[in-house]
């Protein structure tokens, strides 16, 4: 949506001058004659006053649909100077109208932020940043850059400070629930454990349906306990204790926490890592949250007596994890959408194994907040293949020893 309103605040301000410049170029061929001499002919003056009418509305419509998108757009040239810029604009950084014109980019949004925005997308072509204006009660504004071909930069500027207060107020919610319901889950939870414990007293039928409300007791626990994970993580409360971390060794000791739950399900675990992997930076329980997540879903979708396999590949600036299982596959339509939160490929293919929904979006937010990438390649009928990056602190830092 954003980008969409983007493109429509350039297009219509580019609009209204090339039309402008085509109705200059129509009076000029309609005042000249066939041997470029003036022409006074009536009809002609009524054709140019046509033409001068047309271009006038064409640029009114122009201007009120670069405000009707809501959108800020400004102009700056090279030199880093407001050269155009909507009432959107002025509105948003707190100034008249037509007083941005004319003054420097630092000056007119007394904010280095923007500056060093239109500075990145006048080297690179374009930008993007997300400030709160300097005024009394100033919004939240997501600022877009992009360099034109003749040097100038378009500044777009949206107002998201409805949608950040919305996203807070999701988070709040999500977490005030998550934490009232933690405690009847954990009662009930440990109700049923008690009843479990005395199955053999109890009649067949009740001891099954105790057996039934612990297992959906630990589901419910289960999705509590992901759903407070991820809003700490989306919102940023959850902390990154920042760290060297071998990611070979954490491959290891990763696998070893759920070997007994592959047993269970009658899946056996290997691990291919080199002796020595370069470290990446970052949070060594959050990384090994992620690869936990991805190996937990490997484990309980493979078929019994299947193998899943945990590589670790140094590449060029980044360490990769993979983690391939030989389980019913994703089909090709699925995978775009396979780390969204509550997403479940096909509920008639996982009948039995449970699951939030939860866990692949985490592992997507965790990689990602350490500048990492997270991806998936899977074939029906073959296996499933859950990847991702993390980017090597740097050649100066020695590797360790992997395992």
């Amino acid at each position: 949506m954003g980008a969409l309103l983007e493109y429509a605040a350039l297009l219509a301000l580019l609009a209204a001058p090339l039309l402008v410049l085509a109705a200059m170029l129509q009076r000029r061929g309609a005042r000249q004659g066939p041997a470029g001499g003036a022409a006074d002919d009536p009809a002609v003056a009524a054709r140019l006053a046509a033409a001068d009418e047309r271009a006038a509305e064409t640029q009114r419509d122009a201007a009120s649909l670069v405000e009707l998108v809501g959108v800020g757009a400004v102009r700056v040239n090279p030199d880093l100077m407001v050269t155009a810029a909507n009432e959107s604009a002025h509105r948003l950084v707190g100034r008249r109208p037509g007083t941005m014109p004319g003054r420097s980019v630092l000056e007119a949004f007394t904010d280095h932020h923007v500056e060093a925005i239109a500075r990145t997308a006048l080297e690179s072509g374009s930008a993007v940043g997300e400030l709160t204006m300097r005024i009394d009660h100033g919004p939240t504004v997501l600022a877009r850059a992009r360099r034109t071909p003749g040097g100038d930069v378009w500044l777009v500027l949206e107002d998201v400070s409805e949608l950040r207060r919305l996203q807070r107020i999701r988070t709040e919610f999500i977490d005030n629930l998550s934490h009232e319901l933690r405690t009847p889950l954990t009662t009930v939870s440990l109700l049923a454990e008690t009843l479990a414990a005395d199955a053999d007293v109890l009649p067949p039928k009740a001891a099954e349906r105790v057996a039934k409300i612990e297992v959906e007791t630990g589901h419910l626990v289960q999705m509590v306990n992901e759903l407070l994970d991820l809003s700490r993580i989306e919102s940023g409360i959850a902390a990154k204790a920042l760290d060297d971390v071998d990611l070979g060794r954490l491959a290891i000791t990763t696998t070893d926490r759920l070997r007994l739950f592959a047993e269970r399900q009658g899946v056996t675990i290997e691990v291919n890592a080199p002796s020595v992997v370069p470290l990446v930076r970052g949070d060594r329980e959050r990384i090994g949250q992620a690869l936990l997540n991805l190996l937990h879903n490997a484990i309980k979708f493979s078929p019994t007596g299947s193998a899943v396999t945990v590589g670790v590949t140094p590449a060029e600036a980044e360490v990769v994890v993979a983690v391939e299982d030989h389980g019913l596959g994703i089909p090709r339509s699925a995978l775009p959408r396979i780390f969204e939160r509550f997403y479940k490929v096909d509920r008639a293919r996982t009948r039995g194994a449970g699951g939030t929904g939860l866990g692949l979006s985490i592992a997507r937010h965790i990689v990602e907040a350490h500048g990492g990438r997270i991806w998936a390649e899977s074939e029906e009928g073959t296996g499933s293949t859950f990847s991702f990056a993390i980017p090597i602190t740097g050649p100066d830092l020695a590797a360790t020893p992997g395992g």
